[in-house]
């Protein structure tokens, strides 16, 4: 161990696949500077959650993590038990390591997006379109109902969590969602020149496009709405605010 390292006592860390890109290794290891703490956040980029298990055993200090794409429903499995709002949402982003060694999961996306979203919500939002299905997505859901904003699912196939494939988007039907969440991969750094195929032509001024992509800044997706003059959001704040809210669960200081 070097002198750089030595005096560590705790790591926390993400699990996720191909996720070289993200924001919380840069942000909590900021966190730990600035407050003069002897913690190191780490990156677990697994290609499969079978090594899940190698990671447990081989990081003796490790009290925490945060999951993301493509794991947050794919680890609950792999946990001792999830709070009563991850287990309604059917994801988890947080993973808690309790005093007796066991694992509890929870979910604060939907807390970062709602408090994200709040701010920008006018009289005519009352209609979501979430786009994607994956475990970002229920997270979404369950803030907007939260809300009290209707919403429904688009993907690419039609099958029984999907209310609308791409092809089913109309006018009528963006016309009529005033909030279109994009929760898919799509658009992400490398591959930023890719987006949602939605009918960008029927958005107007009164739309509220959010995307929880951060990185770009601005992804195309964001930028074909802005075009239309639609007010627009990445995914930066929902992730300080779900971060810092992590941060309390594992309650370390």
């Amino acid at each position: 161990m070097d002198k750089k390292t030595e005096h560590i006592t705790t790591k926390l860390g993400l699990l996720g696949k191909n996720i070289s890109y993200s924001f919380s290794r840069a942000y909590f290891a900021e966190k730990f500077e600035l407050e003069n703490l002897p913690f190191v956040y780490e990156n677990y980029d697994l290609k499969s959650l079978k090594k899940f298990d190698k990671v447990l055993k081989k990081e003796t200090l490790l009290k925490g993590l945060n999951v993301t794409i493509p794991y947050k429903e794919d680890i609950i499995p792999y946990l001792d038990k999830i709070s009563k709002t991850a287990k309604k949402i059917g994801a988890v982003n947080t993973i808690k390591f309790t005093k007796s060694g066991k694992l509890k999961g929870y979910n604060t996306d939907w807390y970062g997006f709602k408090k994200s979203l709040k701010p920008y919500l006018k009289t005519a939002h009352k209609k979501a379109l979430i786009l994607g299905t994956g475990g970002a997505s229920k997270a979404i859901a369950f803030a907007l109902k939260d809300l009290n904003i209707s919403y429904s699912f688009v993907s690419r196939e039609s099958s029984k969590n999907t209310d609308y494939t791409y092809a089913d988007l109309n006018e009528t039907i963006i016309k009529t969602h005033h909030i279109i969440i994009n929760c898919t991969p799509l658009g992400t750094h490398p591959n930023i020149n890719s987006c949602p195929d939605i009918p960008y032509d029927y958005l107007t001024k009164d739309h509220l496009i959010y995307d929880l992509i951060y990185n770009p800044e601005q992804t195309k997706f964001l930028q074909c709405a802005e075009l239309k003059g639609a007010t627009t959001i990445n995914g930066l704040k929902m992730l300080e605010l779900q971060a810092e809210r992590s941060w309390k669960i594992w309650n370390l200081v």
